[in-house]
């Protein structure tokens, strides 16, 4: 897996001030996307170890609220792959920070209840190792600048823990 940029400081990608990883690669395509260059698997830089041993450490400081992962396209399959080790990492050595991801799928496509090329042998345990999910593709026509934390009206920010315990979607409550 790469990845195009990793921000250290980040108040615009969840709540609180986070360390957001944007991986690289993506199948969506979105009209409109902010971030084309993520499109293509091989942009950026290579993910390593040591990139992984430097996102934990960043997750330190007491005023870091979390971890935010989105790109490209957090929950493709090989994406999955490489993030899964990260977030089980985070959950034993931060487990006060909590986790945001951004994902085009659909929460119903990820949680296997609609079927969707990106549900595979990591999907679920990655889910249950995220806080808060904001899914849905960006769609150009519906941008809003004025919504918190997501691009576009169809997308919506979801309690990952409260909809798997449910079976249907609850959205996060700020």
């Amino acid at each position: 897996m790469n990845y195009g940029e990793i921000k250290k400081n980040d108040i615009a990608n969840g709540l609180g001030v986070r360390t957001t990883l944007f991986v690289s690669g993506c199948t969506h395509h979105c009209k409109g996307c902010f971030q084309p260059q993520t499109w293509n698997f091989d942009y950026g830089k290579p993910y390593t170890r040591a990139v992984e041993d430097d996102i934990v450490a960043s997750l330190t400081p007491y005023y870091i609220a979390g971890l935010t992962l989105l790109g490209g396209e957090p929950m493709e399959p090989a994406n999955q792959a490489e993030l899964l080790p990260l977030l089980r990492r985070v959950r034993a050595e931060k487990p006060q920070k909590n986790v945001w991801c951004y994902s085009g799928y659909l929460f119903e496509e990820l949680a296997g209840k609609s079927p969707s090329h990106a549900r595979c042998e990591h999907t679920d345990e990655m889910l249950s190792l995220i806080d808060v999910l904001v899914d849905g593709e960006f769609k150009e026509e519906l941008k809003d600048i004025r919504l918190r934390f997501r691009g576009s009206s169809n997308q919506r920010i979801i309690d990952v823990k409260k909809s798997l315990e449910k079976g249907e979607v609850v959205l996060f409550e700020f």
